[in-house]
C-alpha cells in the first residue's frame, strides 16, 4: 500500500503539477521563518543551490513532526544571478526593480526537492534551469506588470513562465518543472522506486 504523501509548502504550482501528475497529496505548509533561515546560510557563502537545499529539506522536517509515517515532499527555490540571490518581491515597485536588474542577463532557477519521513532525509535532489532576459524597455515593465497584477508577487523573479511572464524572456535552457519550482520527473522516479507510488 502507498504511503501518505505531504507537500510540505503552500505553492498552488507545486501543488497543481503534483495533483496534474495523479498524485493527492495532504498539503501542509511548514511555518518556518524561511528569511532568517537563509540569512546565516547567505552570510556563510553558501550558494544558491545548497540554500534552496537546506531550506527545502527544513521545511520537510518541519512538517515531517506532524505526519508520522508519511513521506513529506519539501520543496525551494532560488533565483540567482551570479551570487546573488533573489526573493519574491515586497511589492509592485521591488517587482519593478526586480525585471530591470535581469533584463538582459542570464539568471538561474535552482528548484531543490527533498523526501523526509519521521524527520530522517531519504533523498535530495537540485534541478537547475538557466533563463536569458531579453533587453526590456521600461516602459515594457511597465505594461507587464500592469498586466500580470499582483501574480507577480508570488514568484521569485516577478513571472512565471506558465503566463504573459515568458514575453520578457529570450531563451529557457532546463527542464519546464524545474522552472516552476518541482523538478517533478526526478521526483516522480525516487517516489516509484521506494514503492510510495504506484509503478
Amino acid at each position: 500500500m502507498a504511503q501518505e504523501l505531504v507537500l510540505a509548502s503552500g505553492s498552488p504550482h507545486r501543488r497543481l503539477l503534483l495533483e496534474n501528475a495523479g498524485l493527492k497529496p495532504v498539503i501542509d505548509r511548514s511555518t518556518l521563518d524561511e528569511r532568517a533561515l537563509e540569512a546565516p546560510l547567505v552570510d556563510s557563502g553558501a550558494d544558491p543551490e545548497d540554500v534552496a537545499t537546506i531550506l527545502a529539506e527544513a521545511k520537510a522536517t518541519d512538517v515531517s513532526a506532524r505526519h508520522p509515517g508519511a513521506i513529506v515532499i519539501g520543496a525551494d527555490q532560488t533565483l540567482s544571478l551570479g551570487d546573488e540571490i533573489f526573493h519574491k518581491p515586497a511589492d509592485m515597485e521591488a517587482a519593478r526593480l526586480t525585471l530591470l536588474r535581469l533584463s538582459g542577463q542570464t539568471h538561474r532557477l535552482n528548484s531543490a526537492v527533498v523526501l523526509v519521513e519521521d524527520g530522517v532525509v531519504l533523498w535530495r535532489h537540485v534541478g537547475v534551469a538557466s533563463i536569458t532576459f531579453r533587453a526590456l524597455d521600461p516602459g515594457f515593465v511597465g505594461r507587464y506588470l500592469a498586466q500580470a497584477g499582483a501574480a507577480v508577487l508570488t514568484s521569485v523573479g516577478a513571472y512565471q513562465v506558465e503566463g504573459p511572464g515568458i514575453q520578457l524572456m529570450e531563451r529557457i535552457e532546463g527542464d519546464y518543472f524545474t522552472v516552476i519550482g518541482l523538478p517533478l520527473l526526478p521526483l516522480l522516479k525516487e517516489l516509484r522506486v521506494r514503492g510510495a507510488i504506484d509503478g
